[in-house]
């Protein structure tokens, strides 16, 4: 039954762990995005949650037609492919033992949806790592700041190999994330600034930026506007320097 490389979580104490933590952020609507076999599925389904699992591998859909409680909706698609809009506008938790190949684009996508409001998910260590990582650590970079301008992260729990049928390589880390209010500006360039940025993380934030094109006098305006010194290196921004960084230029 294993198509798309799934290493299924096993273990009933982590499941319990991840269901615990949804039902305290509990939000209008549940959608569960890859739940395989259906482990974590009947621990939500057995709360009492609306839910919606959504899943790319056919075999698992059939599996959990058959399986699961007449409740839960099951939709047969690539999450990054589905459409949102086809959710009720309520506001809506995610959950997830997400796929590491996938998981920071289905984050980014889960935390720039409007009726975004929780989510709980799985990640490979060094990804959690990056995602809470803060000004001057080592993971610190793009994805720590567009996760950490858009929701409030906390850890849930570490996930070791054992707890996943064939046990994964690396271990793992659940993390919650509720929304807060994003920054005002627009996001596209923000992306675009903070991409460039890192892209050369070793240099200053000034040489990298010009590296991708920005002009100097625009950038040192910005900088010297937030009393950043020219000098200082892409780690030393802050996630909110960085969406004010853009509203300079």
């Amino acid at each position: 039954m294993q198509k798309y490389g799934q290493h299924f979580l096993i273990d009933a104490h982590i499941i319990a762990q991840i269901v615990d933590a949804a039902c305290l952020l509990r939000a209008e609507n549940v959608v569960e995005i890859g739940p395989g076999k259906g482990a974590l599925t009947r621990a939500l389904a057995a709360r009492g949650v609306p839910l919606t699992a959504v899943e790319i591998d056919p075999d698992m859909v059939r599996h959990l037609r058959e399986n699961l409680p007449a409740g839960v909706c099951v939709v047969e698609q690539n999450f990054l492919e589905f459409d949102l809009a086809a959710l009720p506008p309520v506001p809506t938790e995610f959950v997830s033992n997400l796929p590491y190949i996938d998981a920071a684009a289905i984050l980014d996508k889960v935390l720039g949806w409007v009726h975004f409001k929780t989510a709980v998910f799985m990640f490979q260590k060094e990804q959690a790592q990056k995602i809470r990582a803060q000004v001057g650590d080592e993971w610190y970079g793009p994805l720590s700041i567009f996760s950490q301008l858009r929701a409030r992260i906390s850890p849930v729990c570490k996930v070791g190999r054992s707890s996943f049928a064939p046990p994964p390589k690396v271990e793992s880390a659940v993390l919650a994330f509720e929304k807060i209010t994003p920054p005002q500006g627009d996001w596209g360039k923000l992306r675009r600034v903070v991409t460039a940025a890192f892209l050369h993380r070793r240099k200053t934030l000034l040489n990298a930026l010009m590296l991708s094109g920005y002009e100097k006098e625009e950038i040192t305006s910005a900088l010297a506007a937030l009393g950043v010194l020219p000098t200082a290196r892409p780690e030393q921004l802050t996630p909110k320097q960085y969406a004010e960084l853009t509203l300079h230029w």
